[in-house]
């Protein structure tokens, strides 16, 4: 393969990924959420003097959280396609996809709380 095909079908496969990203925000109104609170919280970072293992570790779960909402979609799209009547062992499967994003939202806010926590607690017994 050339350089030149190599560098279109890596370009193609990234625009075919972006349209599943794209397909997911479309049906998933929980995407939505995390993304205004993810705007929320970067808004936040921006305003703190955060360190570089602090936005790292941030990018992190974030990602983590969006990974997860993801690949719970999907996990979703192919139970329906596979199995379009309701059963209990299709229901399992998406209530167990749907824990793993549970898991990565907690896990995210504790990460938050650690990093920010101590920010707010400062300025808010600033205030008082």
């Amino acid at each position: 393969m050339s350089g030149e095909r190599f560098i279109k079908a890596r370009l193609r496969s990234i625009w075919i990924a972006m349209d599943g990203i794209r397909q997911v925000f479309h049906t998933q109104q929980n995407a939505r959420i995390y993304a205004v609170i993810t705007l929320v919280v970067l808004v936040a970072a921006g305003l703190c003097d955060l360190s570089r293992q602090e936005w790292a570790l941030l990018l992190l779960v974030i990602g983590f959280v969006w990974a997860a909402e993801i690949f719970n979609t999907a996990i979703e799209e192919l139970v329906d396609e596979v199995n379009p009547d309701p059963s209990p062992t299709a229901k399992r499967i998406k209530d167990i996809s749907a824990g793993a994003v549970l898991v990565s939202v907690v896990v995210s806010i504790l990460v938050g709380l650690l990093i920010f926590g101590p920010r707010l607690w400062s300025w808010i017994s600033r205030k008082g």
